[in-house]
């Protein structure tokens, strides 16, 4: 639930950024017109054949829609287009979950045209992208060198999601997506290939061996697992200033005045459920939910069931916060503000090359997994690392697509590219009590679980990620520098 009491003045700015969000759709929708009269090839040709893809993709099962990512290309914006950029690019994802939940709402049109889909779906889709991608070229070049080739990006395709046709799996009476039955709850996963035993998976964690220098200390900072139930839709670092950034739900730990308009000074000057009150820090993550039919707070809101994130949501039995050092040397404090997302919310139709999901269960933690959820024996709990990049480029909080300031050393060396420093990384671990889910009966007996996302990623374990700003005060982060960089354990 969203916190009872808010400031005027963030009250305000979210019915200014609904309102502003509104506006951006129609300008998006009169924008379409004109630019689809002036560049439209009307090529009969390539229209068939998007058409025969479509059909094509919606005959072998379940779909969901695939974009480019456009966030991830932007190399550099300017700061005075920061804002413009951040709504617009806000904005795609809305257009992307909006396409969508019509795919996923059209099935009996989709059997009885077969043009349906590309028609009144990805078509427009495509042409919403184009005119919003011109915008944020534009807001770019009013200040700096205007990109290129981000037209590229507009155009989405359908993609399967693994399910065979009429595969009923999971839980829920939702009608799936193109010509599918239940694909869990509300249609839109998970299913039961989802899910992997965790005793059947080898062992697969290796690391690299700390040399004489390393920096072998580690510190913890205890922040409680969210018993106070803040949560909200938002995301402060891919979406300022934009309610219902993310489409899902997130858990937050930490400062307690996080949302999508919350500023640095405001974070600074905030309360923190962290025991030592010298971190202020937020970590934040999308929360886990029984698909049980529990209608939660937010099961009719967008961010929740509305976007298909439906079920009880599960509070972490414990959470873990610790920051270790570096296998090849010391590491340098972390800049204040600075922000690191781990993972990639968007990796089922993004691909892997950003995705960091790790799933085991307790005991059985040297079994990592990125694209299943593990199914836990009786005793064992289910288990979510994250594990956030450590090294620094020594300038910058954050960055045009919120990850080239931050990087991972190297797996099999520990080393940092050239430029950047080692940092204190991050290691969260997150401890579910949650019964494995029955695969047998597609979860009617045991109901599946899974993890909140933007809808067209299908709830896929491989989505799983995590968000951090850094609130430490100066004094509390020089000596957890120091602890790590001594060789000792702090909290």
């Amino acid at each position: 639930m969203r916190r009872n009491m808010r400031k005027r003045s963030k009250t305000t700015q979210r019915a200014i950024a609904a309102a502003a969000g509104l506006a951006l759709g129609a300008g998006g929708l009169i924008a379409v017109n004109v630019y689809a009269s002036a560049h439209e090839s009307g090529n009969s040709n390539s229209t068939k054949r998007a058409s025969q893809e479509a059909n094509r993709v919606l005959a072998a099962g379940a779909a969901t829609i695939s974009c480019p990512d456009v966030g991830v290309k932007l190399t550099s914006v300017p700061d005075q287009a920061r804002a413009v950029v951040d709504k617009e690019l806000a904005l795609l994802d809305r257009q992307v979950a909006e396409a969508y939940q019509r795919l996923q709402n059209s099935a009996r049109a989709i059997q009885q045209d077969s043009g349906f889909a590309n028609n009144a779906i990805m078509t427009p889709l495509r042409d919403k992208r184009v005119a919003t991608i011109d915008r944020i070229a534009i807001a770019i070049g009013r200040s700096g060198q205007k990109p290129t080739g981000l037209a590229s990006l507009a155009a989405c395709s359908l993609r399967g999601t693994g399910q065979g046709q009429n595969g009923n799996q999971g839980q829920g009476q939702g009608q799936g997506a193109g010509q599918n039955g239940n694909n869990g709850q509300g249609g839109n996963g998970p299913v039961a290939a989802d899910f992997v035993d965790i005793t059947t998976v080898q062992p697969n964690v290796r690391g690299p061996r700390p040399s004489r220098g390393a920096s072998k200390g580690a510190f913890r900072t205890r922040c409680g697992v969210n018993a106070n139930k803040l949560y909200n839709s938002d995301n402060i670092i891919v979406a300022p200033g934009v309610d219902n950034g993310a489409h899902h739900t997130h858990d937050y730990v930490g400062n307690q005045d996080n949302d999508a308009f919350t500023t640095n000074e405001e974070f600074a000057a905030a309360a923190t459920s962290c025991r030592n009150q010298g971190d202020k820090s937020t970590y934040y993550w999308p929360v886990l939910r029984l698909q049980d039919g529990t209608q939660e707070f937010d099961a009719k809101q967008l961010g929740g069931g509305a976007e298909g994130n439906t079920g009880r949501i599960l509070t972490a039995s414990k959470v873990t916060l610790n920051f270790v050092g570096n296998p090849r040397g010391k590491v340098v404090a972390m800049p204040k503000f600075l922000r690191i997302i781990t993972g990639d919310a968007k990796a089922f139709t993004n691909g892997t090359a950003n995705a960091n999901a790790a799933w085991s269960c307790t005991g059985f933690e040297n079994r990592q997994l990125t694209d299943k959820y593990p199914i836990c024996p009786e005793g064992s709990s289910l288990v979510r690392t994250s594990k956030f990049q450590s090294c620094w480029d020594g300038r910058s909080i954050d960055s045009a697509n919120h990850r080239a300031h931050v990087a991972f050393a190297d797996p099999r060396t520990g080393a940092c590219p050239n430029g950047f420093k080692a940092i204190p990384q991050l290691v969260q671990r997150l401890v579910y009590d949650v019964d494995a889910p029955s695969l047998k009966d597609n979860g009617k007996s045991s109901p599946f679980y899974a993890v909140d996302g933007f809808p067209e990623q299908m709830h896929k374990p491989i989505t799983d990620h995590g968000d951090f700003i850094n609130v430490f005060d100066e004094i509390l982060m020089n000596r957890m520098v120091q602890c790590i960089n001594t060789g000792r354990k702090c909290q």
